[in-house]
């Protein structure tokens, strides 16, 4: 950790502010302006949280830090690296006057900026810009209490490529080497591991079998080195590298009697590069895998459709970031924790997709008074065979009608090992004689089942409605969610992380979500701004004119 001293700071403007000596020549829409009188405020309200991250005085003083969140803040709205932000800020007058700075050319280090994400992840502020923004349009009225959400998912890209499974058993096991190597222990066939691993790689030309040799003998000499690891004591097993080993180790191989015997697939959140072991593989349908996070985003919805060229009233109220094997089930939770969070309500009405739409899903929000406005996905079934979709079913009173018109003769309530309750239903006999069966069962000799989750009334209900006109083109308005993806993805960058590891990459994801906010703050009162200059021009206009000759 840095030990630096918290430095004094003043709202009060020198002499030498760019607002004091070009504050007029900006125009009154222009968004480094609209900037400094609006999301700077903000940033400046969020200051007793970042005293928090800094000693009260210890150490030599740091750099202000409202100054290298605002700093951080145009980074993303702009799509700058570190260095090019600090240009910024040294060069543009625009960029002064957004963070009040004076005319003079000083401006912090670009290592400033890198050491400044590190202290918010270290004191677990890494949400402190995205609230700053969050709270500041709650103050100024643009949040309904409880109004209509929209919520998606889109994939991120990790900062690392995928290895294949002998390269990135290599990677590892060279880690784990400098790593010994560091720490001055080394087993006694530290030179072979040196000319095979560290000096040498492997010839990609060759054929299959033989570089699945070259895969086989890599996890034999890397049990070795796990075993000496192990006579060694607890201290050696205990490093980043050498437990990140292990650990790739139980992805690819299983132990067996002479040489370790290769596992037929990788298990789901398996490290895909040493480099960065958070960011996983996984995949959305065919042809779409990618290795990296998730971003879970929400955002509010104008309750009726707008004028083409009129900005977007519209702010995203969360943007979590999920493992790439994170589900959106899951992913509806942590956003709605995360809102309960910063303050916000439940919103009265949410439209997502049908991966969002489930029983249990549906039933939190009706606790929470919520509407769960989407597709309900239809039950997997065999074929031939009606599906759940076209049985009445009333869990609580552990009656079902199938389409025939015939009640369940019995009834199983049972829970899986994941705690999930589920009940299945039972015709029996009845399915002897009836007229449906080869429609519904075919040529099996057993009678129909059915089996549903104990929350199976509300996704039953769910399904009713979503058959409603008024239901149907009310789920229009998910689209624009799409148009919010693209928007952060074009505009600042969401679609690939720029740092390593989950936690960086969600902090990254949240500068990138008070950014688009701030953007749009700004967009909006520029617009505003013009739309007032033109109806008072009108006025002036009609006030000037002559009246209309009148006939003599």
């Amino acid at each position: 950790m840095l030990i630096m001293s918290i430095p004094a700071f003043s709202a009060q403007a020198s002499l030498f502010d760019i607002q004091n000596l070009l504050g007029r020549d900006f125009q009154p829409h222009d968004p480094f302006r609209l900037f400094a009188d609006t999301i700077y405020p903000m940033l400046v309200a969020a200051r007793p949280a970042l005293d928090s991250c800094y000693c009260a005085g210890n150490g030599r003083p740091a750099a202000e830090p409202v100054l290298l969140l605002g700093i951080s803040l145009l980074q993303f709205i702009e799509r700058l690296p570190d260095r090019a932000a600090i240009e910024q800020v040294r060069y543009h007058i625009g960029w002064k006057l957004a963070l009040h700075l004076p005319l003079d050319l000083q401006a912090p280090d670009p290592s400033t900026l890198c050491n400044f994400r590190r202290r918010l992840l270290e004191h677990d502020q890494a949400k402190l810009a995205f609230n700053a923004v969050l709270d500041g349009l709650r103050r100024c009225g643009l949040l309904a209490r409880r109004g209509a959400q929209r919520l998606d998912s889109t994939h991120v890209l990790g900062a690392v490529a995928r290895l294949s499974s002998l390269d990135c058993l290599r990677q590892t096991l060279r880690l784990a080497l400098e790593e010994l190597e560091r720490r001055g222990t080394l087993p006694p066939f530290w030179e072979m591991l040196q000319d095979r691993y560290v000096r040498s790689k492997p010839d990609y030309r060759l054929e299959a079998p033989a570089l699945q040799q070259v895969y086989l003998q890599t996890g034999a000499d890397v049990l070795a080195l796990l075993d000496w690891a192990a006579s060694q004591g607890p201290t050696v097993l205990e490093g980043r590298q050498m437990q990140l080993l292990a650990r790739v180790f139980g992805e690819h191989f299983q132990p067996a009697e002479g040489r370790p015997q290769p596992l037929p697939r990788r298990p789901a959140g398996a490290v895909q590069n040493p480099h960065d072991p958070e960011a996983q593989w996984a995949s959305k349908g065919a042809g779409k895998g990618w290795t990296g996070f998730k971003a879970q985003v929400a955002e509010t919805v104008h309750p009726e459709a707008l004028p083409r060229g009129q900005p977007t009233p519209e702010f995203l109220t969360a943007i979590e970031t999920q493992p790439a094997t994170g589900s959106d089930p899951a992913g509806l939770e942590q956003v709605a924790e995360a809102q309960r969070q910063s303050g916000l309500e439940t919103p009265g009405e949410l439209y997502v997709d049908g991966a969002y739409v489930s029983a249990e899903s549906i039933k939190n929000a009706a606790a929470a008074q919520c509407q769960i406005i989407g597709p309900a996905l239809g039950a997997a079934h065999q074929r031939p065979g009606f599906g759940t979709e076209n049985f009445e079913v009333s869990v609580e009173e552990r009656r079902a009608t199938c389409p025939a018109g015939r009640l369940n003769s019995g009834c199983t309530r049972s829970q899986k090992d994941d705690g999930k309750v589920t009940f299945r239903f039972e015709w029996g006999a009845q399915c002897r004689d009836c007229p449906l069966r080869q429609a519904c069962i075919g040529d099996k000799p057993e009678g129909r089942t059915l089996e549903v989750g104990q929350h199976h009334t509300y996704l039953q209900e769910h399904r009713r409605r979503e058959k409603d006109p008024a239901f149907i083109e009310k789920m229009k308005r998910r689209n624009g969610i799409e148009g919010t993806l693209s928007e952060l993805t074009r505009g600042h960058g969401l679609r690939r992380a720029r740092y390593r590891g989950l936690a960086k990459a969600r902090l990254q994801n949240y500068l990138i979500g008070a950014a688009c906010n701030a953007k749009r703050r700004i967009r909006r009162l520029a617009w505003e701004i013009k739309q007032a200059a033109l109806r008072a021009a009108a006025a002036v206009k009609t006030a000037l004119s002559p009246p209309p000759a009148t006939a003599a």
